[in-house]
C-alpha cells in the first residue's frame, strides 16, 4: 500500500504539502536521483542553493534503484509527475551532446524539471583536473608535485578531441553500433602510466587516436563537411573546449582508465617518500614505528578523496547546471511557469 501511494506522488502533492506548512517554513523540493552513489553528489550540489525559503531532499525512487538503464527509467517513470517541487537529477551521458538526435536526448533537453550534469557523469566532475593535486595531498599528506596533473589532462584532452568529435558524429548519425562509446573508451584509456615519463603514455595515445581517425575517415569518406560543422557546433554553441574534452567522455573510462592509472603510482611514490623521511628523522626504532603507524593510519585511498572533491564547481559544465537550478529557485519563489529560457541550452 505504501509503495502504491509513493508511486502516485507528484510535484503538485509536494507543492500542496509546502503550502500547508507554516508561512515562514521553507518550501521543500524533492530531487530524485539514479542510484545510491548519486545521493552525495547531488546533495553537495543542491545544498549551495538552499535558503530559509527553499530546501531540497535528495531521494531514490525505490522501484528503480537497482534497475538497468536507470536514467531512462527515471525519466520515463517520473516524467509526467515531475514539476518545480519534484525534479529528477541524472547524468547527461552523451544525451546533452546529441542535442535532440535521440528520443532520450529530446526528453532530457525539453523538460525544465530534469536536471543533468552537462559533463558526461558524476565521475567526470570527480576527476576535475584542477582538483587532482589536492586529492593526492589529501590521500598521502605529501604536497610535492611529481607530475603537472593539469597539464597532463589538458594535453590528454587535446589529443583525444578529434576522435571525440568523431564519436559524437557517429552517434548523431545513427552509426553507434559501428563505433560504440566502449570502443572509443578502449582507444583513449591506459593500462598504466609511468609517472617519471607520462609523455610516453601521451605519445602512444596519439598514435592510437590517429590510427582510429584514419579508419573512420576511410569508413565515412563523405563525412568531412558534417564533421567540421559538428566540431564547430560543439565548440561555439555548446562551449566545449578541446582542453576539457575529458569532462565529456564516459565517466567510468575516465576514472578507471585515465585518472587512477595516473594518480595511483604518483600516490605510491609520495607515500614511500614520506615514509623514507620519517625513517631518516626518527631518533630510535620505537619512534620510527610509532610515526610510521600514525602516518599510515592518516592516509586515505585516492579514489575516496576524488569522490569527496567539490572543486568541480568552478568548471564550465557546472556553471550551466548552476544556472538551471537558479531558474528553478526563481520559479518556485515567484510562482512563475517555465519558459523557453528554462530549457537546457
Amino acid at each position: 500500500m505504501a509503495k502504491r501511494l509513493q508511486e502516485q506522488l507528484n510535484s503538485q502533492y509536494f507543492e500542496l504539502a509546502s503550502k500547508l506548512r507554516p508561512r515562514n517554513a521553507a518550501r521543500k523540493i524533492v530531487a530524485y536521483v539514479e542510484s545510491y552513489d548519486d545521493v552525495f553528489f547531488w546533495r553537495s550540489v543542491l545544498q549551495d542553493f538552499e535558503t530559509k525559503q527553499v530546501q531540497f531532499e535528495v531521494m531514490l525512487p525505490s522501484r528503480l534503484t537497482l534497475s538497468k538503464g536507470k536514467k531512462a527509467a527515471l525519466m520515463n517513470k517520473l516524467g509526467p509527475r515531475l514539476g518545480d517541487y519534484m525534479i529528477a537529477c541524472v547524468d547527461a551521458d552523451y544525451d546533452y551532446l546529441m542535442q535532440g538526435a535521440t528520443e532520450t536526448s529530446r526528453t532530457l533537453l525539453s523538460s525544465p524539471y530534469i536536471f543533468h550534469t552537462y559533463a558526461y557523469a558524476i565521475e567526470n566532475y570527480q576527476c576535475y583536473a584542477p582538483a587532482l593535486h589536492t586529492a593526492c595531498v589529501m590521500s598521502t599528506l605529501n604536497d610535492r608535485t611529481i607530475v603537472s596533473l593539469e597539464t597532463f589532462m589538458e594535453e590528454y584532452s587535446k589529443i583525444i578531441w578529434p576522435l571525440f568529435v568523431w564519436s559524437i558524429w557517429v552517434h548523431r548519425n545513427g552509426q553507434a553500433s559501428e563505433y560504440s562509446i566502449t570502443a572509443f573508451g578502449r582507444t583513449v584509456t591506459f593500462h598504466d602510466i609511468n609517472p617519471y615519463h607520462p609523455e610516453n603514455a601521451l605519445e602512444h595515445l596519439r598514435e592510437r587516436v590517429n590510427k582510429q581517425i584514419g579508419w573512420l575517415q576511410r569508413k565515412y569518406p563523405k563525412a568531412k563537411e558534417s564533421y567540421l560543422k559538428l566540431r564547430q557546433t560543439l565548440q561555439e554553441e555548446l562551449g566545449i573546449r578541446p582542453a576539457e574534452t575529458y569532462l565529456y567522455i564516459q565517466g567510468h573510462a575516465l576514472m578507471d582508465g585515465v585518472v587512477l592509472p595516473l594518480l595511483n603510482p604518483i600516490c605510491n611514490m609520495l607515500r614511500r617518500e614520506r615514509e623514507k623521511e620519517i625513517s631518516q628523522l626518527a631518533l630510535h626504532g620505537q619512534q620510527k614505528q610509532n610515526e610510521l603507524s600514525g602516518y599510515r593510519h592518516s592516509q586515505s585511498a585516492i579514489d575516496l578523496m576524488l569522490r569527496k572533491s567539490v572543486e568541480f564547481k568552478q568548471s564550465t559544465p557546472y556553471k550551466h547546471l548552476s544556472a538551471d537550478i537558479e531558474r528553478l529557485i526563481e520559479r518556485v519563489l515567484n510562482k512563475t511557469t517555465p519558459s523557453s529560457n528554462d530549457l537546457h541550452q
